[in-house]
């Protein structure tokens, strides 16, 4: 006889937590990293925590669908998006490739508050790494990066980029690296802010360059057979 059925991570998350639109709060909680790539996301229950019908759910399950997020299949149901590691490096290059093209412009355009918003990104990034806390630090070295580029002022590549980082959020990268792996990478942070604040494109770049590398040799070096990537033999295709 089937013992009782487990209750859904994701629906668990929305326990005592205040709810907003059901497409703005499963996708924070996407982003947060607060479930696993591959958790199951079941509409009857979901639907049930925000009180509405299974429209509503469907309707941003379909939106984060677009925004890579979510992954469905007939007869599969939904779940968080999961990807191979093939396709995890492609998107890193695809952030190193906009990356690059909003630094060099943002390091000409940048101006004395943008200074500030780097420094205080980059220390918090400090104080993660003295609370030895992982997720803390994924977190503050996104928003360290976006400190950086976001002068730009480009809103199109910002736009790509957002979307680009955001499928890689489930699986949280940074918060599996080691502490050593981190502190080297928080090196390279330094760097990077010194040669924003002295306006040096090509110093920023060059670091940026080192930094993205070490990153994805990093993330290359992660296990294969612990769930975090999707096996390459299994195709799971996203429909409506």
């Amino acid at each position: 006889m089937p013992g009782p059925r487990r209750r859904s991570i994701l629906v668990s998350r929305l326990t005592d937590r205040p709810l907003g639109s059901p497409q703005d709060e499963l996708r924070s909680i996407i982003l947060d990293g607060q479930v696993p790539p591959g958790s199951a996301i079941p509409v009857d229950a979901v639907a049930a925590a925000f009180g509405v019908s299974r429209i509503p759910v469907r309707e941003a399950l379909m939106t984060l669908i677009g925004e890579g997020l979510v992954d469905h299949r007939p007869n599969g149901g939904y779940r968080v998006a999961m990807m191979t590691a093939r396709e995890f490096a492609e998107i890193y290059l695809v952030r190193e490739a906009l990356e690059t093209a909003g630094l060099r412009v943002a390091v000409e355009l940048a101006c004395a508050d943008d200074d500030e918003q780097a420094r205080a990104a980059h220390a918090a990034l400090d104080g993660a790494i003295r609370a030895y806390d992982g997720r803390l630090y994924h977190r503050e070295s996104r928003r360290f990066h976006l400190a950086l580029i976001r002068p730009c002022r480009m809103r199109r590549l910002l736009h790509m980029l957002d979307l680009a980082w955001n499928q890689t959020e489930p699986l949280q990268p940074m918060s599996h690296l080691d502490s050593a792996e981190r502190e080297l990478l928080h090196a390279d942070h330094a760097g990077m802010l010194a040669a924003f604040r002295a306006r040096d494109a090509d110093a920023l770049i060059a670091v940026f360059e080192t930094h993205h590398h070490r990153l994805q040799a990093a993330i290359e070096a992660l296990p294969r057979d612990t769930g975090l990537f999707e096996p390459e033999d299994i195709q799971f295709r996203s429909s409506r």
